[in-house]
């Protein structure tokens, strides 16, 4: 330490009784040479939220006059704590009927739901396929990285299970897309079998689902379905499982039916 330097930190002690190094870099908030356009480039993002850096660049430079580098926007913007996302809903959730199932469903159902999860089982289907991988890896500057996936002949197979307060069950994989038949026997042989008295089985409401053949088996089991409002996967917890599925489909490169299946046990057995 250079004797400045003590001179320094023993006038900050003695008139602040403290010295502690002060705070480096600039406090989070805050837009750097952008400041003064802060309320502006909010108000844009606020009303389009999709909007791309150029749009946002040529709007700042046609209402002000400043030109900017797309990384200082970037940069701008994380530090007013907006990160570049964008998921899809349906549309349809605004018709006033939809509005009104799904406040129901939330205000209503969820809560009693909530009094006794033991009864509840959650069911969907998913997509899964011999070409999943991980699109995005790293590789030096100016270099882009390459994988691999079958761009020809891929298989494609459907999974369903039921997704219980502990665990998933009576997970069942079938080639090609869900439909009537075999969603009957799925229920009939799979998870019909799986289920204690007075259970519910929880689904969304495709027509393939609303099957009196597969609900009969229900009933002989003393259980029944109860239909989630339309276009709301969102209320169906057993989606954030398949996304932990898809993930590790993507990390482990499967290429082969039997690798599939093989790879589906071992996520059923850690959800």
């Amino acid at each position: 330490m250079s004797a400045a330097t003590a001179v320094r930190f023993a006038a900050e002690h003695r008139d602040h009784g403290t010295a502690l190094p002060k705070p480096q870099g600039r406090p989070a908030g805050q837009f750097g040479k952008l400041a003064p356009h802060r309320e502006f480039l909010l108000e844009i993002v606020q009303a389009e939220p999709d909007i791309t850096l150029k749009e946002l660049a040529a709007a700042l430079s046609e209402t002000h006059g400043v030109d900017v580098q797309l990384s200082s926007l970037h940069r701008a913007l994380e530090r007013a704590g907006l990160s570049y996302k964008k998921g899809l809903i349906a549309a349809e959730r605004d018709r006033p009927a939809l509005r009104q199932a799904r406040h129901d469903w939330i205000m209503r159902r969820q809560p009693r739901m909530l009094q006794e999860p033991h009864r509840l089982v959650f069911i969907d289907e998913t997509a899964v396929k011999t070409n999943l991988t991980r699109l995005r890896g790293r590789a030096p500057v100016g270099e882009r990285l390459y994988g691999t996936a079958p761009f020809g002949k891929w298989g494609t197979q459907t999974f369903i299970a039921g997704l219980t307060q502990d665990a998933l069950i009576a997970p069942w994989v079938i080639k090609g897309a869900m439909n009537g038949p075999a969603f009957d026997t799925y229920i009939k042989t799979q998870l019909a079998p799986a289920l204690d008295l007075g259970t519910v089985v929880i689904l969304d409401n495709l027509s393939t689902h609303k099957s009196p053949r597969a609900a009969e088996a229900l009933r002989k089991r003393g259980c029944w379905f109860l239909f989630l409002p339309a276009y709301s996967p969102d209320l169906n917890p057993i989606e954030m499982a398949f996304s932990k599925l898809k993930a590790h489909l993507r990390r482990v490169g499967v290429r082969t039916f039997d690798a599939l299946f093989e790879a589906l046990g071992v996520i059923c057995d850690i959800v």
